[in-house]
């Protein structure tokens, strides 16, 4: 028998504009969906950290997240 003693999920996320806004309305509705899911993450109670965000050149939002997988324990994977 085997089980996870520890997980972790480690995610590139692009936060893309959409097409049909305005591109300052675009950027700024990016903005509010990442917030919006950090936000979301803190309610649940998901272990995370952002390891780095960063703004491309059209406005839409790049992140790097380590993020706890399924309430599992994280161990040594959030320390670095």
């Amino acid at each position: 028998m085997k089980r996870i003693k520890e997980a972790c999920l480690l995610q590139t996320i692009h936060f893309q504009l959409k097409e049909d806004l305005p591109h300052d309305a675009a950027v700024q509705t990016v903005r509010a969906e990442v917030e919006h899911y950090k936000a979301q993450m803190d309610r649940n109670r998901t272990q995370y950290k952002i390891t780095r965000q960063e703004e491309q050149p059209d406005g839409s939002i790049l992140i790097h997240i380590k993020k706890q997988y399924n309430n599992h324990s994280y161990g040594a994977y959030m320390d670095d």
